[in-house]
């Protein structure tokens, strides 16, 4: 019978096997907390409170009155919500120096100083400043702007005693006829509360540059102008949304308001950190609809699509092969869906495209030469030179 060597190990050996594999250990905890650290920072280095995580200082709601719910709601998230002032200088036409001011409304997202607030509050401001009540006024930066979500982040420095940093909730799970509390700086009267409730979902308004917002909640908590890029918080003091736009024939709040989802920001506040501004893929190419096209008396093979009517050079529509009308105006291919989205107008294309990556391949179904194709399409980032031609924005 063949035995087997046995083999052992000497107490010194012992000891140097035990130390390596301490570390190893050691290692793999500093590799695995790494990863983690990066999953849970992102891409911007910044860390966001949880879904889940409601701020402290807030009871049980179901355990406690609704007065007394908003009293500290309110105490526990009004310290977070950023007071904006702006200030734009231009020239008249005499060429004398005239100087605007505004102000609206923000929410502190970390402990580094980022306020999340509208595009519209700080789009073409020189100057900014923030404070949370008092005198003391911080020197503000803007970091990112996206004028497609109406949404902005800005920075101050922060002090030594700290910021509060309000939670950023869930908007995939609202309810119409839940509770919400909104904060902000309506005509410049700091950090003033109001209730309300969620009144509808899924309302669809637009942001400045007439790009759709999808989504949006609509609320009966006041809104009136400053409160602006405020929060709209729920019962638990998380954010669910950014205040933003009131429905009112006289300019003040007649009990319909809207704010951008909160999950719309979290998708975006990463980029809008790292480059400041929104990499949205793009497919280079003038589409009207063929629902316009047929209203203004041009005779087309199909009821609805996007016609491809010029491509931009080095855009993804111009690398992936679609045709567009020639010199003699024969038709172009026409957009007819992607990936189960039918395209009315452009509306429908930018939803779409919204939800991709730069480098994704989008299947496009086309109307060509009196047949339906499907054509790959590898979406690219916008070309650097961008027009607009007279039938139909570009895309």
């Amino acid at each position: 019978m063949t035995s087997k060597p046995v083999y052992q190990l000497s107490a010194r050996q012992i000891l140097l096997l035990a130390f390596a594999a301490a570390l190893i250990a050691v290692g793999a905890t500093a590799l695995v907390f790494s990863i983690g650290s990066f999953f849970n920072e992102g891409i911007s280095g910044t860390t966001f409170a949880g879904p889940n995580a409601a701020p402290a200082g807030i009871s049980d709601p179901s355990q406690v009155s609704d007065e007394q719910n908003s009293i500290e709601v309110y105490k526990s998230v009004s310290p977070g919500v950023a007071f904006i002032n702006t200030t734009s200088v231009r020239q008249d036409g005499w060429g004398d120096t005239q100087e605007g001011r505004g102000n609206g409304s923000g929410s502190v997202i970390d402990s580094s100083g980022h306020i999340l607030t509208n595009y519209h509050v700080v789009e073409r401001a020189q100057r900014l400043s923030v404070s949370f009540g008092g005198d003391k006024t911080y020197p503000a930066k803007v970091v990112g702007g996206d004028p497609d979500t109406d949404l902005a982040v800005i920075k101050i420095e922060p002090p030594a005693t700290g910021l509060t940093v309000v939670s950023l909730g869930d908007s995939d799970n609202l309810v119409v006829g839940q509770k919400v509390l909104a904060i902000g700086n309506p005509f410049g009267l700091d950090r003033t509360l109001t209730t309300g409730v969620i009144s509808g979902l899924q309302r669809p308004i637009r942001a400045r540059n007439n790009r759709p917002i999808d989504a949006a909640i609509q609320t009966d908590a006041s809104i009136n102008p400053g409160n602006s890029g405020g929060p709209l918080l729920d019962k638990f003091g998380r954010m669910i949304g950014i205040n933003s736009q009131i429905l009112s024939p006289s300019g003040a709040s007649v009990g319909v308001g809207f704010a951008v989802p909160v999950n719309t920001a979290k998708r975006i506040i990463p980029q809008l950190i790292q480059f400041g501004e929104v990499k949205r893929p793009k497919l280079g190419a003038s589409l009207p609809s063929v629902d316009d096209l047929a209203r203004r008396g041009y005779r087309m093979p199909v009821e609805h699509g996007l016609l491809v009517y010029q491509l931009v050079p080095g855009g993804s529509a111009q690398a992936a092969g679609l045709q567009s009308m020639d010199a003699d105006g024969a038709i172009g291919d026409i957009l007819l869906s992607a990936e189960g989205t039918k395209f009315t107008d452009l509306d429908d294309l930018y939803r779409m495209l919204d939800k991709k990556r730069i480098g994704e391949t989008v299947n496009f179904e086309i109307y060509r030469d009196g047949r339906t194709v499907t054509v790959p399409v590898r979406l690219l980032a916008s070309p650097t030179t961008s027009t607009t031609t007279r039938r139909g924005v570009q895309e």
